[in-house]
Order: structure tokens, then C-alpha cells, then sequence
């Protein structure tokens, strides 16, 4: 079993009227069945109301299931007496960091975490400089978090999570209210996290470009998963993500696009640097000097 994984996994998002009958019931997971393995980079990818963020926080037990099971390392969410290691093991950074920073001072922020777990402070001060330098935001640590960037807010409050020691981080659409600039700090954020501190990512997305380093995708729509694959094989599908109303990046579009000009163009492409590698490759098979 991996660090998490979900069985039959249904979710209802229940109205009730001052009498608490129920008077409208909406299924937000159907039958979601995923196995991912400490170590993974996930992206989950998919538009506005596919029921992404909901599986996001039953990954922490922020929700239960209505129906099925999701363990986090072998533990039920369903059980109240796993809730405590379940958020020790999975932390999550959410959307607006500005919900998530409580700090006056980016290393009380940091250490608050910590300091609720029970960690002595000897060992919050080393976690809290440790932390910091991991996310690049160590010579911020006496600042108030009210002057830093959309981009660096997100990366404090990822360090937040960090000195806390999880096994895995859920970004739950980290990325949304930020500029192009803070998108990027943040994904190379994770992205280094994982490959450096073998930190489980799971990053909620509907950015086709954020998932390109990942090691798995999931793609959902209404509620169920739709594709599964790495990268490079989603990118493969464009009709298919278009049904889903997933566009492609511009770049994939326009190499989608050259290949019908240039026979032999291999598709797909996920970066500018891959077309461009491909462009000249192409160029020097075909002796072409220009288009």
C-alpha cells in the first residue's frame, strides 16, 4: 500500500433545510480508487467543480467519506483516533495563503506548527532555519509577512508545513491567486522538495503547465477520474482534455500545429525548451534553413 490511497472512494455534499431534513444531495467523488506511493510527485488536474479540491482534503481528513475508505499511511481517515498522525503525515497548503499565516513574523509563522505539535525548542529553532533555507526564504525569517510577494506567502507557508516534518504536502491550487513570477517560485518549490527531501507532492492544479515534472497525472471531471498517465501521455490526448474543457499550453498547441506543416514532427511537446530542441533537430534532419 502506498502513503495514500483511496477505495471506492464517494463523497455527498449534503443540503439541509432549519429542520435538517435533506433537501438536495451532490455527489463531488464518485468510485475514486488511487494507490500513490511515498516518494510520487501527483498532479491532479482538472477544471472548476471536478471535485479536485474535495479529494484534496479528505487527504488530510479535513473531510471523511460518505462511502469507501482513504488511508494515509495505513491509517482510516474515518477513525478519530488516526486524525492526529494523519496530519502529521500529510500537510496541506491551500489557496490564498494569507488564510494559512497567522505569524507576525515569518519565523513565528514557521514555528507555529511545531510549537502545536509539542516539538521542544531547541529543536523548533534548528526545524524553523532548516525550513526556510529549503523553501529559499531564510534571509526573509525577521520580516513581516504583510511585505512579501503573493509567490514568497506561499512559500512561507510551505515551509510552515515542512518544519513539521510530513511525509507529504497536498497543494491545494497554490497557484491561483498568484502572478506568473509567484507560479513559478512555488512549483520549483515542490518540485525541489520532492527530488531533494523525497517529500511526497500531490498538487491540485487546472495549470496544464504546472504538471509537466510530475510523475503521475490525474485528470478528473464531475466528480471521477477521467485519465491517468504521466505527463507526456496526457499532453498526447488534446481532444480528449478539450472534452474535459483542459486546454493545452500555448507552446504544445503551437508544435501541434507545426506538425502538420512539417512532416515527421514528433509530438507531444511540454516545453518551450523541448520545441525549440525539436525545432533544430528537425531543422539540421532536413538541411532547412527556415519555414
Amino acid at each position: 500500500m502506498g502513503i495514500i490511497k483511496t477505495g471506492k472512494l464517494m463523497f455527498d455534499y449534503i443540503r439541509r433545510d432549519e429542520e435538517d431534513k435533506v433537501i438536495a444531495v451532490n455527489r463531488a467523488l464518485d468510485d475514486i480508487n488511487l494507490d500513490i506511493k511515498e516518494g510520487d510527485f501527483v498532479a491532479i488536474l482538472g477544471h472548476n467543480g471536478s471535485g479536485k479540491s474535495t479529494l484534496a482534503k479528505h487527504l488530510n481528513a479535513i473531510l471523511t467519506p460518505t462511502e469507501g475508505t482513504v488511508w494515509v499511511d495505513g491509517h482510516k481517515t474515518n477513525d478519530e483516533k488516526s486524525v492526529w498522525d494523519i496530519r502529521k503525515t500529510t500537510g496541506m497548503v491551500f489557496q490564498n495563503p494569507d488564510n494559512q499565516i497567522i505569524g507576525n513574523v515569518v519565523e513565528e509563522d514557521v514555528a507555529f506548527g511545531p510549537e502545536n505539535l509539542g516539538v521542544p525548542t531547541n529543536k523548533i529553532i534548528k526545524r524553523v532555519e532548516e525550513s526556510l533555507k529549503m523553501v529559499s526564504m531564510e534571509k526573509y525569517r525577521h520580516h513581516s509577512p504583510n511585505k512579501l510577494s503573493g509567490g514568497q506567502k506561499q512559500r512561507v507557508a510551505i515551509a510552515g508545513i515542512m518544519a513539521m516534518r510530513p511525509k507529504c504536502i497536498v497543494l491545494d491550487e497554490p497557484t491561483a491567486m498568484l502572478d506568473p513570477d509567484g507560479r513559478q517560485e512555488v512549483i520549483s518549490t515542490a518540485l525541489r522538495l520532492n527530488k531533494e527531501e523525497n517529500i511526497t507532492i500531490i498538487l491540485i492544479t487546472h495549470y496544464m503547465d504546472e504538471i509537466v515534472n510530475a510523475d503521475k497525472v490525474i485528470v478528473m471531471d464531475k466528480g471521477k477520474v477521467v485519465m491517468t498517465g504521466t505527463p507526456r501521455e496526457i499532453f498526447n490526448r488534446p481532444g480528449e482534455l478539450e472534452k474535459y474543457r483542459i486546454i493545452l499550453p500555448q507552446v504544445s498547441r503551437l508544435a501541434i500545429e507545426l506538425s502538420k506543416s512539417l512532416e515527421g514532427f514528433s509530438l507531444p511537446v511540454l516545453t518551450v525548451e523541448e520545441l525549440t530542441m525539436k525545432v533544430m533537430e528537425y531543422k539540421n534532419a532536413n538541411n532547412t534553413r527556415s519555414y
